[in-house]
């Protein structure tokens, strides 16, 4: 079975059991960016910075819908004749499901996992594919080699190595989770384990700049507290994230 098989096969597994997908967390209302040709398969990535559920207002976007492997991702204004911000989910599940299908390394999924069953929760994962117009173009939202602080976020190959995976981080997840939530996106391809190198916009950058400020991963923010991790509604807005399906309604 491919790789694409065994993790789809999970989540397939996931959906029925838990009732959401890996996107779930994430996701909420109908309001998003897609094209109608994407229709409501679409999931529209933003920052809770600044947007919400109910007004996303800028969202993950490739560049000049640049179909290309180093293609920068931004965010832009919603809009739903813009095919750069069409985007599915490839494959989702959980961490073990990624582990099991080799996409991850031990060390990720003993930490999001619970590969030893000892309490770690076993988070969602997925990677989030360009699709203009609906066509996927097998190229993730992800970075070009094993993420380092600082590095910027690019279109990549889908489903070759853990640079294309992303974890919510439910440990840190503020609002109401599974509905209105918003959280850090942790890449897969993270080896810090006590400050994870997440999904951030540019600190002092505005989507509407010149150039395009470009999303990069950034280790995690927030005050610490005492049984480790960050307090929660102390990590930066612009390293919480949220996604809605569909067509801009």
């Amino acid at each position: 079975m491919s790789i694409k098989s065994k993790v789809l096969a999970a989540a397939a597994t996931l959906t029925l059991v838990g009732g959401v997908g890996a996107t779930g967390a994430l996701t909420a209302g109908t309001a998003s960016a897609a094209t109608p040709s994407c229709g409501r398969s679409c999931i529209n990535v933003f920052t809770n910075q600044f947007g919400t559920h109910r007004s996303p207002n800028f969202v993950v976007d490739t560049l000049r819908q640049g179909e290309k492997a180093n293609q920068p991702i931004i965010l832009f204004r919603t809009a739903n004749y813009d095919p750069a911000e069409d985007f599915t989910v490839a494959y989702q599940g959980t961490v073990r499901d990624f582990y099991d299908a080799n996409l991850v390394s031990s060390e990720l999924a003993l930490h999001y996992g619970d590969l030893r069953h000892d309490g770690f929760p076993n988070d969602p994962a997925f990677e989030d594919e360009y699709a203009p117009f609906g066509v996927d173009s097998g190229l993730c939202v992800g970075v070009a080699t094993a993420a380092t602080s600082g590095e910027g976020v690019t279109l990549q190959p889908c489903g070759v190595s853990a640079n294309t995976v992303w974890i919510l981080d439910t440990a840190d997840s503020w609002g109401d989770f599974g509905s209105r939530s918003y959280l850090p996106l942790i890449n897969g391809s993270d080896t810090n384990f006590s400050h994870p190198l997440v999904l951030t916009y540019p600190t002092n950058a505005f989507p509407t700049d010149m150039p395009r400020p470009q999303l990069t991963v950034t280790n995690l923010t927030g005050a610490a507290q005492g049984e480790g991790g960050p307090e929660i509604g102390t990590i930066n807005s612009n390293q919480l994230w949220g996604a809605d399906f569909g067509v801009l309604g």
